[in-house]
This record gives C-alpha cells, structure tokens and sequence, in this order.
C-alpha cells in the first residue's frame, strides 16, 4: 500500500483492514493490524476467488417513457422541471448525479439529504466525506473515471422534515432518470450504495437485506453490479468497515476482469 491510500485509510479509521486483495500485502507494522488483517481474510474467503457471478435474473429492461431518446442535456433538464411525484413539492433542488459522463465506475446512492438538496450535488455530507475517501482508497477518486447518482432526485423526508427513505411509488416513478443516465453512461462496473439502490436496482423485495446481497456479482441489465452498505449506515456501524471493503475488493476484482 503506498503512504498516500495508507494516509486516506488512517483519515477513514480503517486502517490496515482495508488492503486491496489484488495486490502483495505488506508485512503489518503491528500485531494488531496483522490480527484484523488475518480476520478479514478469515471472514471473507471468497474475495480472493474467481468473481463469481450470482443467481439472481436480471430484471427486464424497463420502459424509460419520455427520456428513453434524451441525451445529457435534456435529461438534465427534465430532471429539473419533474414534478411526477410529490417529492417536487419540498425540494430546494434536485440532485442530478455529478462526475465523468464515460465513467467506467458508477456509484448509486438512495437520495439526497439535507446537504445535497441545498447544494444540488449528491454526498456531500459526511456520508460524501467517507465516499470520497472510499474512493480514493480503490485508486478512484469524484469526477475522474466515476460517476455518482441516487436512485431520486429530489430529497425524501418526513412529516417532521427528516430525512427518509423514498415510498415505492417514488422510485418508481424516478428510476426512468437513472435508467436514462445508465444507458448515456454504460460503465463497467455498479456499485449500489445501500439498501434503497440495490433493491431498486435489482427489482427484489422491499424485505430482503442487504447482507443477502453482499458477496455476488449481480447483473442490472448486462452491466455487473456490486452491493455494499451506504457510507451513511457506515459512519454508524465502523464495525462493518471490513466488509465494506470486501465488497469494494470484490468490485475491482469485477472491474479488472472485464480488462477495462
């Protein structure tokens, strides 16, 4: 691991444990740091393995209505004036999606925050912050070879204006946007940051976990797909941040097979 990832894992508090399996692992400059690296290894055999692909259909190409011929310009645009849901009603802004429109990674979140809808950009709190250094620990970094969106556009809250996860009829009727932005896009790899992108995604039950999910390469369309938790459950639950890796391990494995 070079001093310049070492620096971003150190920032993330994760440490040694997160060590791309790809590469020769350097000796732990510790005890402890040579344990955890030794208990991800034990807790996620698969990683090291051929990527292998799950056993979940792809979902049938769904119909993208009106924005099926637009290009980034008109989607954009239409993404601006929507008012298909009632989510319009209390937005600020709405949060397109930002980053390099021939970007190989592509990273799908749930919806914007308090945050993202003043600023119109998605991950842009603290949930932003760990992303981003998510993304330069894999040797990625906003904007260059990524492309970020959610699953909605506008911000989802309660009657008490906190944040909230987005109703089916929400996604439902925003998903012809992220199909749009997909297709203009074509990545190589997508990794759905949590819960509401992975099952939206993948047309599953609302029921199923995420933990189901996690360890497989999916198939959204033609393209693979990786599922991991959202950075915002991470920022509560630092005792996944292994298995977080594991699954972002799991996406590069995925990424350089596909020799893009």
């Amino acid at each position: 691991m070079n001093e310049r990832r070492y620096a971003f894992l150190q920032e993330m508090g994760l440490g040694p444990v997160w060590t791309r399996r790809t590469a020769v692992a350097e000796p732990a400059s510790d005890d402890v740091a040579s344990a955890a690296l030794q208990q991800l290894s034990e807790e996620e055999p698969a990683m090291s393995a051929a990527v292998p692909l799950a056993a979940v259909p792809a979902i049938a190409e769904s119909a993208a209505g009106d924005t099926g011929g637009m290009d980034w310009e008109q989607l954009q645009a239409a993404v601006a004036s929507c008012t298909k849901c009632g989510l319009c009603r209390g937005r600020t802004k709405t949060v397109f999606g930002v980053g390099d429109r021939q970007a190989k990674w592509l990273f799908v979140g749930e919806g914007p925050g308090r945050n993202e809808d003043a600023q119109g950009l998605p991950f842009v709190g603290p949930a932003g912050k760990l992303l981003d250094n998510m993304l330069l620990a894999m040797g990625l970094k906003r904007g260059d070879n990524t492309y970020i969106a959610n699953i909605v556009k506008c911000r989802p809250t309660d009657g008490n204006k906190r944040d909230r996860p987005p109703e089916p009829d929400e996604t439902h009727a925003c998903m012809p946007y992220l199909e749009r932005q997909i297709a203009l896009i074509n990545p190589t790899v997508i990794v759905a940051l949590g819960k509401t992108a992975a099952l939206s995604l993948l047309g599953l039950d609302p029921a199923t976990p995420v933990g189901k999910l996690r360890g497989r390469v999916h198939r959204y369309m033609d393209l693979p797909l990786v599922v991991t938790y959202h950075p915002a459950y991470l920022l509560r639950n630092l005792r996944d941040k292994g298995k977080v890796w594991a699954d972002l391990c799991l996406a590069m494995q995925t990424h350089d097979a596909a020799g893009a």
